[in-house]
């Protein structure tokens, strides 16, 4: 498994611990996160783990924009009544397209559909695909193929 997936894959479960934890995980949650849940063959402080940390800090610094773009694409949903991996499943990925024109959209949407597949329901796979196709589209993420800006 590449670096990325495995980075892709820690930030999704450092999101999810922050989102099920809500405010008793304070401030300290995030770095145990770190510091006793990455596993040793994700390299501690390599691409993985650099690569998963950018993730989460810019899903967090752009949160509220993420989440309205989420929103508007996944039509007749309430982000409330989203599994909790569906959704920051989708607020990685959606980071990803808005913030690293290096990675081609149709990448970034064919890993959260494999990561998907890993950690979420039967369904989860289409949802996210739909979802961020849609995101993709609003985005113009889909016109790039991986050029930097």
């Amino acid at each position: 498994m590449g670096g990325r997936r495995v980075g892709r894959e820690l930030a999704l479960q450092a999101l999810y611990k922050l989102d099920m934890l809500g405010d008793a995980g304070g401030p300290g949650s995030l770095g145990l996160f770190w510091e006793h849940l990455v596993p040793e063959d994700a390299a501690r402080g390599g691409e993985s783990e650099t690569f998963a940390r950018e993730l989460v800090e810019g899903v967090l610094a752009h949160r509220e924009r993420i989440d309205e773009l989420i929103a508007a694409a996944a039509e007749h949903w309430q982000l409330a009544r989203l599994s909790r991996v569906d959704l920051n499943l989708l607020r990685v990925a959606t980071f990803e397209l808005m913030e690293r024109p290096d990675i081609p959209a149709a990448v970034t949407i064919d890993e959260a559909i494999e990561v998907a597949r890993r950690f979420g329901s039967e369904d989860s796979p289409a949802f996210v695909n739909g979802v961020l196709d849609q995101i993709a589209g609003t985005l113009g993420a889909k016109d790039r193929a991986g050029r930097t800006p």
